[in-house]
């Protein structure tokens, strides 16, 4: 198996998972939480989605589809169209409303674009420093391990989230 068949297979058990969390909610379901401080399904998806979009964008010099493709009007939220979620505070956790669809259609769309991306790389592709900030640098290979990481995490969490809720224990 070559990196990017692993790759490819990794972002697709992301796929998986997030639909999981999301098909057959609805948006009350998606954005109940198990307390005032904690995350919904909704904000948790759109986070997930927002940072693989970012990162995916910014690892290989493209646009985010966020922006190019007309998402964050989508959307409609209350945040500058570069947010990402990260260090959201409760508040704006609870703004985050978005219906099943519109959230697995963006997530669809940051998952055909990074497939897109993925799929032709080479292993030395995965050597290429994408990120001089950290010591050290940020390689390609990297960086991906990294959005599959903290997309599995928030796509786990989601799935609890879905549970507790299933069984009534949410607001």
């Amino acid at each position: 198996m070559k990196s990017a068949e692993l790759l490819t297979d990794a972002f697709a058990r992301v796929l998986e998972a997030v639909h999981q969390a999301v098909e057959g909610l609805s948006e009350k379901e998606l954005v109940a939480r198990v307390d005032p401080e904690a995350n919904s399904i909704a904000w948790l998806v759109w986070h997930l989605t927002r940072i693989q979009d970012d990162h995916i964008a910014d690892a290989f010099g493209t646009e985010q589809i966020w922006t190019s493709e007309g998402w964050s009007g989508r959307f409609g939220l209350p945040f500058p169209e570069d947010a990402t979620g990260f260090g959201h505070s409760p508040a704006q956790v609870a703004a985050v409303h978005a219906p099943a669809d519109l959230l697995l259609d963006y997530y669809d769309a940051v998952h055909a674009r990074t497939l897109a991306r993925v799929t032709p790389l080479s292993n030395a592709d995965l050597d290429r420093v994408v990120d001089t900030r950290w010591t050290p640098h940020v390689t390609l290979g990297v960086r991906l391990v990294s959005v599959i990481a903290e997309d599995n995490q928030h796509a786990g969490q989601a799935a609890y989230v879905r549970g507790v809720v299933e069984r009534g224990g949410a607001a």
